[in-house]
Formats: C-alpha cells, structure tokens, sequence
C-alpha cells in the first residue's frame, strides 16, 4: 500500500505539472496553479492510492470494486473544467438533465487536461492525435457536453492532432485575448447602464 500511495502521488503531481506547463503557456495562470488540487484530498487522494493502477484512472477501478467512484463524485463538483461539474436541470420537457455551456477558459483547461493525461497514462506511445482518439471512443461526451462547447473542444483536438501543440497554443491565446475583451465590454456596457438608471432615477 505504500508503494502505490507513493506512485499515486507521482502520478497527480506530474499529471499537474503538465496542465500546469499547458495553462502557462496560453496564459491561464491560476487555473494552472489550482487544477486538481482537490486530488490531494483524503476523499480522493486515499481511493486514488488504493486503486491505483499506472495506466489508467483509479476511478474505473473504485467503480468496478463497489459500483461508483466516491473520489469521481467529489472531483467532478470541484472542478469546473470538467464538462460534468456544468450539468443542470434543463428547460427542455424533453431532456431533465443537461449541459451548461462552459467558459471558455474551462473549455481550454479541459483540453489541456486531456493532453496531460494522456502523456501521463499513454507515455512514450502518445502523440498529438492521442487526445483527439481517446475523445471520439467516449460516448458520453456527445450526449452531456453543450453543443458550443463540444465544438470547440473537438476544433482544438483536431487542430492539435493536425497542426500540433504550437500551433494549437497560439490559436488559443489568440482566442482568449478575444475572449477576455469580450467580457471586458460587456462589464462595461453594464456598468455604464447602471450609471445611466441611478443618474435617470435622481432626475426624476
């Protein structure tokens, strides 16, 4: 039990270091010093080591051994990078459950984290296809992910399995600056509209 607490720890940590390298790169900073912090919890820290297995996520394996992963149920409500933290009662009569459209910034942690671990589990068999591959065998993604968000995780893997990692980076810098101007303006405009109803109510 030691020896796998020991390898489960090496295996968070360098799977951080790289989404860590990942958000640096195109300029997400704190969400490249936050992600996965929750991993170091006893909840999910303690599974992880249990079931620890080196090529693959301990919890198939916690789910395989007691029919749920604990340590997945208190990850996914940690960590909004991951498209099951934003599923939401919907509107719709016909679907109960759905996905929220995701920030942008959360999209791209989301792929970075993709990246990561599949360096991470596939190691010196991975390459810049891995996480587009790993992408179209999980059902699950098509049929939760939002639409918006969906496509634009699936433009980035694709970009990344035909363009490569510096390309793909600088295509999302580019997409975050237009991004961050975006809700700069809109911040504005209400804070303008603001002004312009307290002025409008002292007038009168």
């Amino acid at each position: 039990m030691r020896e796998k607490f020991w390898e489960h720890f090496k295996t968070v940590t360098y799977h951080r270091h790289l989404v860590r390298q990942g958000c640096f790169k195109v300029g997400l900073y704190r969400q490249g010093l936050l992600h996965d912090l929750s991993k170091y919890s006893p909840t999910e820290f303690l599974v992880g080591a249990k079931y620890y297995q080196g090529n693959r996520s301990p919890n198939n394996a916690e789910r395989e051994a007691t029919g749920l992963s604990r340590s997945w149920l208190h990850h996914k409500g940690r960590n909004r990078h991951h498209f099951e933290y934003w599923i939401d009662y919907t509107l719709d009569r016909d679907e109960l459950l759905g996905g929220m459209k995701m920030p942008v910034c959360y999209v791209v942690e989301m792929f970075i984290d993709r990246i990561a671990a599949c360096r991470t589990y596939q190691k010196e068999k991975y390459t810049d296809a891995s996480p587009w591959e790993y992408h179209k065998r999980s059902i699950r993604v098509g049929k939760l992910l939002h639409e918006e968000s969906r496509a634009l995780l699936e433009k980035l893997l694709k970009m990344l399995a035909k363009e490569g990692e510096e390309a793909t980076f600088a295509y999302i810098r580019r997409l975050l600056r237009r991004e961050r101007k975006r809700e700069f303006q809109k911040r504005l405009e209400a804070c303008l509209r603001h002004i312009g109803r307290r002025k409008h109510g002292k007038t009168r």
